[in-house]
């Protein structure tokens, strides 16, 4: 999902926005349906009690029958929004011959395994989310419990935080630990096995280790400059910055670095240069490279503003206090300063690694600071 904490203000609107026509697009009354033209149409499928609204499912045409990109958030409710949609899209849940995911995240991946059920449909995922997708299906609720609280006391979070996380009756099993195991693994730089369409897998890690865009390798339908269109889940969308944490594994200790994963792979898909973005949130846009150049200006800004707190040695919690988010840190919901912990983490692992910042030898909680 993308961060609730780095939306800005206009994101909370971003519902009433997506359903904008262009004069290529024919909205139907409900605004839930849209024809993009070429064989390509959007849902827009509810994320319960979320700010973004709901997550843009696709639906394209192919010689074999439709093949969904995303499936949104397993709901009842979202469900027979999909289920809906499909049937104003001309088609049915039984009909669909493949389900392709840009990543593993619930509000993406939730509702796969039931339109599998319902149609026979595979399921295509890269690697990398594969592998999470297993974990998280083989591993106890109560294991992920524990390395967050691990986790955030070695962040330096203070006990009344972590506290709930130990048990007690704020205890719940968290979303998207039971997701539907795909069949088909997406590598990167392939075109996908789809009937009269060119669809091209793009590696695009830094929201999740395994995240794809797909560049469909086709004229754009209304002759738009550039070369095809590009489904980007949630790795370049209109208006939001998209979370970018650690790529949180309990029983996997590498250090990666998420923010360089996501810095790069903003470079490879600006320099594709569709004619037009198909987003998983808000609404289709143009101009992917100078989206791109804003991505890059904004992290780069992100990490001088956090050299500059780091004058003095801080935590990660400590940290991620005294960044900017949309609200200030007392109005931000419990489960929103894990996030925010989180991203702070990935943007110190980043400026260790660009030899900009260091950890106090000997600390503990660990503290950073700047060199």
């Amino acid at each position: 999902m993308t961060d609730g904490l780095g939306e800005s203000a206009e994101a909370q609107s971003a519902e009433a926005r997506s359903a904008e026509a262009r004069p290529d697009a024919t909205v139907r009354p409900d605004a839930t349906v849209r024809d993009l033209g070429g064989g390509v149409r959007s849902v827009a499928v509810p994320i319960p009690d979320n700010p973004l609204g709901h997550t843009l499912v696709y639906v394209m045409d192919t010689d074999r029958g439709p093949v969904l990109v995303d499936t949104g958030w397993d709901d009842p409710g979202s469900w027979d929004v999909l289920v809906a949609g499909l049937e104003a899209c001309g088609t049915g849940v039984g009909e669909v011959h493949g389900v392709v995911i840009t990543h593993h995240h619930p509000d993406h991946h939730g509702l796969s395994g039931k339109v599998r059920e319902a149609s026979g449909a595979w399921i295509a995922m890269h690697a990398a989310d594969a592998a999470i997708v297993r974990r998280a299906r083989e591993t106890r609720p109560e294991r992920w419990f524990t390395y967050m609280a691990a986790k955030l006391t070695a962040a330096g979070a203070p006990d009344e935080h972590v506290a709930p996380l130990r048990g007690g009756p704020r205890r719940s099993t968290p979303p998207g630990l039971a997701p539907a195991l795909p069949d088909r693994e997406i590598l990167p730089g392939e075109l996908l096995d789809l009937p009269g369409r060119r669809l091209r897998a793009v590696w695009t890690p830094g929201h999740t280790p395994g995240h794809v865009c797909l560049h469909l390798e086709e004229e754009h339908p209304a002759r738009l400059p550039g070369h095809g269109r590009l489904f980007s889940g949630d790795h370049l969308l209109p208006e939001i910055t998209p979370h970018i944490g650690l790529y949180e594994d309990p029983d996997d200790a590498t250090v990666t670095d998420p923010l360089g994963d996501y810095l790069d792979s903003l470079e490879r898909v600006g320099r594709l240069s569709p004619a037009e973005v198909l987003p998983a949130h808000q609404h289709t846009f143009t101009d992917a490279p100078g989206r791109v150049r804003e991505l890059l200006a904004h992290h780069e800004e992100r990490l001088a503003g956090l050299l500059s707190l780091l004058r003095q040695p801080l935590t990660p919690w400590e940290l991620a206090v005294r960044m900017e988010w949309n609200r200030p840190w007392d109005q931000i919901p419990y489960g929103s300063r894990n996030i925010a912990v989180s991203e702070a983490e990935a943007h110190l692992r980043r400026l260790v690694k660009l030899g900009r910042a260091e950890a106090v030898a000997g600390s503990e909680p660990v503290t950073y600071v700047a060199v």
